[in-house]
């Protein structure tokens, strides 16, 4: 089973911007694409951004030019730089595999954009 821990989440004015880490178990980050997915209260958890093993990104249009995904496979984790943001970016993002996330979901972490 894989394992995701979460963190960088924090309290933002609008514009502002903020970097979130996920740590992943080894095996399950060398060999599948991942994924940043947020859920905002009351919304259902939705995915914000996506990076294959091979280092493709893909962006949903509302993040497109504003956040950017990437990996570091020494350190077995996935990075979310986050810029220029949103009230409507408030929400508690998480990782996981892509395109069929493991039923483990890790905590999350909390991103509040201010207005």
């Amino acid at each position: 089973q894989g394992q995701f821990v979460e963190a960088g989440g924090g309290l933002v004015q609008a514009g502002g911007s903020l970097t979130l880490s996920c740590a992943t178990s080894t095996w399950t980050f060398r060999i599948y694409d991942m994924a940043w997915y947020r859920q905002a209260p009351g919304r259902q958890r939705e995915l914000v951004a996506s990076i294959k093993s091979t280092g493709t990104t893909n962006y949903v249009d509302l993040v497109k030019g504003r956040f950017t995904i990437s990996r570091d496979s020494a350190k077995n984790s996935v990075y979310l730089q986050m810029n220029s943001l949103k009230p409507e970016d408030t929400a508690v993002y998480y990782c996981n595999m892509n395109p069929n996330p493991l039923p483990n979901w890790g905590q999350g972490t909390q991103v509040i954009v201010s207005s």
